[in-house]
């Protein structure tokens, strides 16, 4: 089986090939050779039992994508993205990777007679706008507020439409807030759910620029990981038509987040995070989703963190050797 991860260098594609070279398989299948792509040089997962090769491009690039599909990997990962915040920022740009990039993959791969991979395109919770129930449910309408969840909602729709023409066999998942993001800051908008853990967690200070009563839906990295596995492997007939489908998580305010740190680990490292209320920010979050019903994903297999303590120790265990700074 080869397997195509476009998004490589990403964190999430770094913790989905390191899961692949420890498992060997995906699901039953042996694995033969995995790919990683990204425009920046992704690194290989040490121990493989199986060829790893890494590639470097721009998938808005046609050609790019043309050669990415020619070996005909019979899954393909498609994570490639520029985050929230820079695809608002920068409208053109925006459209370019997210839109055009995912739309000559699919093209790719529909030129090739009788290739029909499975593609696993991750979307977001981005796709929903407000106004809001208390629980959005899987009948719940797509209709974005940001550009970001406009270009994945209209990824969704090629994904279905590809597949309902035999083109591809395509499954979207949408995923929560993945938190706690290790690493770096980045330029997503929701990045301070991540920051006000992280960086008490190693020893730093943190800024929150919302109130404690803002509730938001997140899942672990460990958690998003098994999405895309299960997303990779579920039967499609099972699936049925509508390909895209929301992910379990969990629903918690940021008051709710730093309780959980609190009670991991202890009262001086929650001190650390510092309320600076930024009305830009504040605005924009306003119009997130919070909360959810994944009942179809739910009843389809996938499986989320019991708990926001859970995410906060799986961090510590993945990323800090189970230390506390």
């Amino acid at each position: 089986m080869k397997i195509l991860i476009i998004g490589g260098g990403g964190m999430i594609g770094r913790k989905l090939a390191g899961r692949l070279a420890a498992d060997g398989k995906l699901g039953e299948r042996e694995i033969s050779e995995l790919t990683l792509f990204d425009v920046v040089s992704p690194d290989a997962p040490g121990d493989s039992a199986f060829p790893v090769k890494l590639r470097t491009g721009d998938l808005s690039n046609v050609d790019e994508a043309k050669a990415l599909v020619a070996e005909q990997p019979d899954v393909i990962f498609h994570l490639a993205a520029i985050v929230s915040g820079e695809a608002e920022e920068d409208f053109a740009k925006g459209y370019r990777i997210n839109l055009d990039g995912t739309r000559h993959l699919l093209d790719a791969v529909c030129a090739i007679n009788e290739y029909v991979p499975r593609v696993v395109f991750t979307s977001s919770i981005a796709v929903f706008g407000a106004p809001f129930p208390d629980a959005i449910t899987d009948d719940f309408h797509t209709t974005p507020l940001t550009s970001y969840g406009t270009q994945k909602a209209i990824g969704e729709l090629l994904l279905s439409d590809f597949t309902r023409r035999g083109m591809m066999d395509g499954i979207g998942i949408r995923l929560p807030t993945i938190c706690v993001r290790p690493g770096s800051p980045n330029k997503a908008a929701s990045g301070f759910f991540s920051n006000i853990i992280r960086e008490p967690l190693a020893g730093a200070e943190a800024v929150l620029p919302v109130s404690d009563d803002v509730q938001h839906w997140h899942a672990s990295p460990r958690s998003a990981v098994g999405f895309l596995l299960h997303a990779a492997t579920i039967d499609g007939t099972i699936v049925g038509n509508r390909r895209n489908l929301t992910m379990p998580g969990i629903a918690v305010t940021v008051g709710e987040q730093i309780e959980a740190l609190r009670t991991v680990a202890g009262d001086n490292v929650a001190s650390r995070i510092r309320r600076v209320p930024d009305e830009k920010i504040m605005h924009m979050v306003s119009g997130w989703p919070r909360n959810f019903r994944a009942d179809r994903a739910t009843g389809l297999g996938f499986q989320a963190d019991a708990s926001f303590e859970q995410i906060i120790r799986a961090h510590v265990n993945d990323e800090l050797g189970g230390n506390i700074g």
